[in-house]
């Protein structure tokens, strides 16, 4: 079978075939996370428990499920059902029966994930959270795969890409004087959220390939963008460029799904004459073997694809509801990854406005001294993902997220008082709490909990070549985060009882 038998030189045909599939896989890893997490950090005895936070709000504030019925057994359910359809969606058999399927599958993805992000409070208030949400429920107006591409649909999607592109090389103009004197990448790849193995590398290069890096960040931010709405040609380097510097972050970081999720919706700067070509020169002239279910799908009469009407009142939509994104990026006081909606439909994007120029941890230690002293050891807890032991290489972990690594790197940058869910991992510790526990690397009391813990903060930095062999990072202590704290201790204990924190034993 030819090539050319599925790509259709002046359409999109596999354009929609590359997104949907790409998107029902970052809907996989999103689901996966909750299946993984949710129980822990907002489940009926997480660290900031969904019960209590639907108390203080309305539906119309936060839409989601969950305000007809929660528990950990029903949000478990709820994250199965969600990874389930999106294999229905990756394998594409959400659009082998038409496009009711095709809706009902895209709609539900959609929906099941909004109500479990607008109930995660501060846990999902990352920017790709809004970013999947806003590229899934415009999904749904694809349509199934012999059904005709609606062309308008594609515009939009790169009308999410400009968005964020755009918005994060404005704000990072507008934030950190490291950007305009080309010196942040100079600290970024210490600094980071999540370093992975690479990273170390990336923080050794020569300063003036870092400074060329911050110059290439700036061109594909602030102009590359404006040529996604060129002509075919110009429009397709504009996406290569795109996903080159995707690449680029995806090598020297790990930041979640972002840089993935925003590859997906490059892809809609191609168009299929531009992949027959590149098939072509890459000497596809059969088909590979993993485009064969594509094509099975593809085989027989076409089927209804939304009504004109409605994609353009879609459009419409999309357009009027822009309004307010594109006067936050025209502002001089840009904020970033924010929603002007409880539905996450339109968003305005950002990403590193700042650049933090030291790196510190959160260093939580426990011990079962009944009363600890200048003599007691105190033994370190280990996370999956964020530093901890200096000879610890660090994980690749994107796309996957884990939560609980990046909100203890905000943790670190402020006074435990705003971060005060930190009071409640404390307690779930002392406890052995086992949801807890599965978030975390190591326990160091797998037998019985701890008497007491307390958080240090320390300092990390790269160490140099001639000290990589024995340890990744160096570290010094600052002081402390939070003391020594244990269960006996009353107003510790109070606190815990009056959040619904602390379990009856």
């Amino acid at each position: 079978m030819q090539l050319s038998g599925f790509l259709d030189e002046s359409n999109y045909s596999f354009t929609r075939f590359f997104i949907q599939r790409t998107l029902a896989f970052i809907y996989f890893i999103a689901f996966l996370a909750t299946i993984n997490q949710f129980k822990g950090l907002c489940g009926e005895r997480g660290l900031l428990p969904v019960q209590h936070f639907l108390k203080r709000i309305t539906f119309w504030d936060s839409p989601s499920v969950f305000f007809a019925h929660f528990s950990d057994g029903f949000a478990l359910v709820l994250a199965w059902v969600g990874l389930i359809l999106a294999l229905i969606a990756l394998s594409g058999l959400s659009d082998a029966f038409g496009l009711a399927t095709s809706v009902l599958v895209w709609f539900s993805l959609w929906l099941l994930y909004l109500s479990f992000v607008n109930v995660g409070q501060t846990f999902y208030s990352f920017g790709w959270e809004s970013l999947l949400l806003e590229s899934g429920f415009l999904a749904i107006f694809l349509g199934p795969t012999r059904s005709p591409v609606p062309t308008l649909i594609i515009w939009l999607f790169r009308w999410i890409v400009f968005r964020l592109m755009f918005g994060a090389g404005l704000i990072k103009i507008r934030g950190d004087d490291c950007w305009r004197s080309l010196t942040c990448m100079q600290y970024h790849y210490e600094t980071q959220p999540m370093p992975n193995p690479l990273s170390w590398y990336f923080h050794h290069l020569p300063v003036w390939i870092q400074k060329g890096s911050v110059l290439f960040t700036h061109f594909v931010e602030l102009i590359v963008p404006f040529f996604i709405f060129g002509p075919r040609w110009i429009r397709g380097i504009a996406g290569l460029l795109t996903i080159l510097f995707q690449g680029t972050l995806i090598l020297s970081g790990n930041l979640s799904w972002l840089n993935y999720l925003t590859i997906v919706l490059t892809i809609s700067c191609f168009d299929d004459s531009l992949f027959l070509w590149l098939g072509l020169k890459l000497g596809f002239t059969n088909w590979p073997q993993w485009l064969t279910w594509a094509y099975w799908l593809n085989q027989g009469p076409s089927v209804t694809g939304h009504p004109a009407l409605l994609i353009y009142g879609w459009t419409a939509f999309v357009l009027l509801m822009s309004i307010r994104p594109v006067m936050n990026l025209v502002s001089s006081r840009q904020i970033m990854n924010t929603s002007f909606d409880p539905l996450h439909l339109i968003n305005t994007y950002g990403a590193f406005g700042s650049v933090t120029r030291i790196r510190n941890e959160i260093i939580i230690e426990g011990t079962t001294d009944p009363l600890p002293g200048p003599g007691t050891q105190w033994k370190e807890y280990e996370f999956k993902g964020k530093p901890g032991n200096p000879t610890k290489r660090p994980p690749v972990v994107a796309p996957y997220h884990m939560r609980l690594d990046w909100l203890m790197w905000f943790a670190a940058m402020g006074d435990y008082s705003y971060y005060p869910w930190t009071l409640n991992l404390v307690g779930k510790l002392l406890q052995n709490d086992s949801a807890i526990l599965d978030l975390i690397a190591h326990n160091p009391f797998p037998d019985q909990p701890p008497k007491f813990i307390r958080a240090e903060l320390y300092e990390y930095r790269f160490t140099d070549w001639g000290e990589k062999e024995s340890r990744i990072w160096n570290r010094r202590r600052v002081g402390p985060y939070l003391p020594p704290l244990s269960l006996g201790n009353a107003n510790f204990r109070a606190i815990l009882q009056d959040q619904g924190w602390l379990q009856n034993n």
